[in-house]
């Protein structure tokens, strides 16, 4: 992995030196746009229509538009003037209950790796941590962008998610809420809790897959091929829900179905014999 940024983890009195790597990556399949006539890539252009030519980088400047039409230019200059301490600096500032910290904050992850002389710091953050079972957050510089950052340990490293700040998350009450929990029958509420108990398990990661994805690689290698293509049948769209109670008998029934073959599985698995 490539290292992104470099620096420190300030933990009271304490700098941990850490490398960073980005954690995640997206494998969309990406295309290419084509001229259909002549199967030629499709250039982009950074143009300008008012001076009627194409625009170098070096022309280019950054603006805000305060009013419709009406633009303030940044430069780097201006930028440079914002204070922004400790751009190399992972400073902690809180630790807090990991269930506390509400998915939607969560943007991108990051791995935090020890640098030369930082092992032993690294280790005693990642013990104390897991031993209160608290992640830690914390304010971050990354390419020039302050970020708010929670800290927390994950197969023996350091991971580093940044998070959004409270005001960058929209707010639902526009939206709708469904029913007011008092206009629910006693009996559907039941069946919904007994689905959702036989449709619980242990989350593995392993067991779900970009299925889409899968076949578009697929139908991609054919076309390479010259092969045939041949498209599956789509499945029958659900229709209306008439009757709640009926639906979730048949969810029930259905769940309790597919998990039937691992139970018998398990007990007729052979005991282990002695040596």
């Amino acid at each position: 992995m490539r290292t992104l940024w470099k620096g420190a983890v300030s933990f009271g009195l304490v700098n941990i030196p850490v490398a960073m790597y980005v954690a995640t990556e997206k494998k969309d399949v990406k295309f290419n746009y084509l001229h259909q006539q002549c199967m030629t890539p499709i250039q982009y252009r950074k143009f300008c229509p008012s001076c009627d030519k194409e625009i170098s980088p070096e022309e280019i400047v950054r603006g805000y538009e305060y009013q419709k039409g009406n633009y303030v230019v940044i430069n780097e200059e201006d930028l440079e003037r914002i204070p922004l301490e400790n751009t190399k600096t992972i400073d902690i500032l809180d630790f807090v209950n990991l269930a506390q910290v509400d998915p939607i904050y969560f943007d991108k992850s990051y791995y935090l790796e020890p640098s030369a002389g930082g092992e032993k710091a690294y280790t005693l953050l990642i013990e104390a941590m897991q031993q209160t079972s608290k992640v830690a957050l914390a304010r971050v510089v990354i390419r020039s962008k302050q970020s708010l950052a929670a800290l927390r340990v994950k197969d023996r490293y350091l991971l580093m998610e940044t998070l959004f700040f409270p005001d960058e998350i929209r707010s639902p009450q526009s939206l709708s809420s469904g029913l007011e929990p008092s206009r629910l029958h006693e009996n559907e509420l039941k069946m919904a809790i007994s689905l959702v108990d036989n449709l619980s398990t242990d989350f593995d990661p392993g067991k779900y897959s970009n299925e889409y994805r899968q076949a578009l690689w697929e139908m991609i290698e054919a076309k390479i091929a010259g092969q045939e293509i041949v498209s599956p049948q789509p499945s029958a769209q659900p229709g209306k829900v008439v009757d709640l109670m009926e639906a979730l008998k048949a969810s029930i029934q259905l769940a309790e179905k597919n998990q039937a073959p691992k139970k018998r599985t398990r007990k007729k698995a052979p005991a282990p014999t002695g040596t």
